[in-house]
């Protein structure tokens, strides 16, 4: 337990109070088959996706394969971001230049950047309490600009339910691309995040589930559009070399249609990825357990409302979300400063200024005016924190304990 007294401000007569001192953006090492991998790729000098000797396999290749096994689909491509894939998806998809996309209005930057860099306008859909899509407001943009795709964000982990979003988006023939990027490793009724919708795009940077700085994957059963996002990628009609991809008849019947827009993933990301794939699963019920932990520290705390789960919802914690309703922004603004004061870092999606990547939907002026007052004031007493795994049981039971006593000092001012 990372944990230290200080003498607490003022006058007060309890002379000490609790302070932690970690780090929240201090992940684990990259593990030593990883570094032994990545120090092969440099020594050998083939870095590039396609440099490989006859007969060689390359690292790029081998991680797309396993991968798509891993989720349980046909294809996967290993590409430079997270937003990249999704980009890459709708261009797949031949998104057309100012077509609608409906997204998350709770969701990070780069999901909606992602859109625009396809060329298409993000249309938001509301989210509330439960940070999760309203399926109300999703019919009610799908019709309102009869959009054929839906970016679904599993923002900061949380998953809808997936059998309504399916069967709504299915009767009004909307494809469906998962945001997967806080969900690799998760699952819905069992079924793997990323599974429910057309396309799947995850993220390989270092504060999600794997760790390659930064990268993404692109998973579908679709052979059409693997096709298109392998050209896309930068094959070089180099698609022969790929494991996780459609035979090469697939390819013949596209092969200048698509442009070369390089960014496929590179030998040494791959190789630093592949035996962190392997231990994916017990990085999961790492995250699990300490958001527990978090959660059940905070839940009998009167001004605190946890965001429920549900039962058909296997997550992965690796950060934990919680409400302060009816809170002002003075008060919120206090309880982010006296936790920092105390070394707990929390991010306040509510805060009128950008900071950090706590960015909202009215602050991406690029968008146009779109306005969600649902989003709004879920997000207005919505406070986020990071779980890195170099965090013990011991720690986040700290680190619970401090929250608890500063929202009490906060509640006594």
């Amino acid at each position: 337990m990372k944990v230290q007294l200080c003498k607490m401000p003022g006058d007060m007569v309890e002379p000490l109070m609790l302070r932690f001192e970690g780090s929240f953006t201090q992940q684990e090492p990259i593990p030593e088959a990883a570094i032994e991998a990545a120090t092969g790729i440099m020594r050998s000098g083939r870095l590039h996706r396609y440099n490989i000797s006859e007969g060689e396999l390359s690292e790029t290749a081998l991680l797309e394969q396993e991968f798509a096994a891993m989720a349980g689909r046909k294809y996967c491509l290993a590409v430079a971001s997270g937003g990249y894939a999704i980009s890459c998806a709708l261009k797949a998809l031949d998104v057309a230049p100012g077509e609608p996309v409906l997204s998350n209005a709770f969701t990070l930057a780069p999901v909606p950047g992602a859109i625009v860099a396809a060329g298409a306008r993000p249309v938001l859909v509301e989210c509330g309490n439960e940070l999760i899509i309203d399926f109300d407001d999703l019919q009610r943009k799908i019709e309102a600009t009869a959009a054929r795709i839906l970016v679904l964000s599993h923002m900061r982990g949380h998953i809808c339910d997936m059998d309504q979003l399916t069967s709504v988006c299915r009767a009004s023939q909307v494809l469906v691309v998962e945001d997967c990027a806080h969900t690799m490793g998760a699952h819905w009724n069992d079924v793997w995040s990323g599974n429910h919708g057309l396309m799947a795009c995850y993220s390989t940077q270092t504060y999600k589930h794997v760790n390659s700085g930064e990268g993404g994957l692109l998973t579908t059963d679709a052979t059409d559009l693997m096709a298109k996002a392998t050209i896309l990628s930068g094959s070089y009609m180099l698609f022969g070399r790929h494991l996780a991809a459609p035979d090469a008849d697939e390819f013949a019947k596209i092969p200048y249609r698509y442009p070369n827009c390089s960014g496929r993933m590179d030998n040494l990301r791959a190789a630093v990825l592949r035996p962190q794939l392997q231990d994916l699963s017990r990085r999961c019920d790492a995250w699990r357990i300490r958001y527990r932990v978090i959660e059940r520290g905070l839940q009998d705390v009167a001004a605190v409302r946890t965001i429920p789960r549900r039962r058909e919802e296997s997550f992965v914690g690796s950060s934990i979300q919680f409400r302060l309703p009816g809170y002002s922004s003075v008060k919120m603004h206090q309880v982010v400063e006296r936790c920092a004061e105390r070394g707990v870092e929390l991010k306040w999606f509510g805060n009128q200024a950008a900071e950090g990547y706590t960015s909202r939907f009215d602050h991406w002026q690029y968008l146009g005016k779109q306005d969600c007052p649902v989003t709004r004031r879920a997000l207005a007493s919505l406070l986020d924190m990071r779980l890195p795994l170099t965090f013990s049981v011991a720690d986040c039971q700290l680190i619970a304990e401090i929250i608890r006593q500063v929202i009490r000092s906060v509640e006594g001012t």
